[in-house]
């Protein structure tokens, strides 16, 4: 309800990463991966990306990320990278708008 018809703003990275494979799989039979492609928004296999900050995916030295993870201890997902632990909706609002808004005025 918050992305579809909507762009992803210019500023932004912006990825999907389901959390499994069963789940990936459910969200493309309810067509939400053409919905968030639409938008802008990278669709991901399922597993971890920038959560684990183990991979390419990282935040570079004073980037902000609003994250679905359930952690943001410093640096883990990039050195001197500041993560933001926000729902789902604040999420994809703040991609949409490229700065963290009030999602209750939207």
């Amino acid at each position: 309800e918050v992305v579809k018809g909507k762009k992803v703003a210019e500023t932004i990275g912006a990825m999907i990463v389901p959390g499994s494979t069963l789940v990936k799989k459910q969200a493309e039979e309810e067509g939400l991966d053409k919905i968030f492609t639409e938008s802008g928004f990278d669709w991901r296999e399922a597993g971890c990306s920038m959560c684990l900050g183990m991979n390419p995916d990282i935040l570079s030295p004073g980037e902000r990320c609003a994250s679905t993870s359930n952690r943001n201890y410093e640096g883990r997902q990039g050195v001197g990278g500041r993560t933001h632990l926000v729902s789902p909706k604040m999420a994809a609002a703040a991609a949409l708008h490229g700065k963290f808004v009030d999602i209750r005025e939207i």
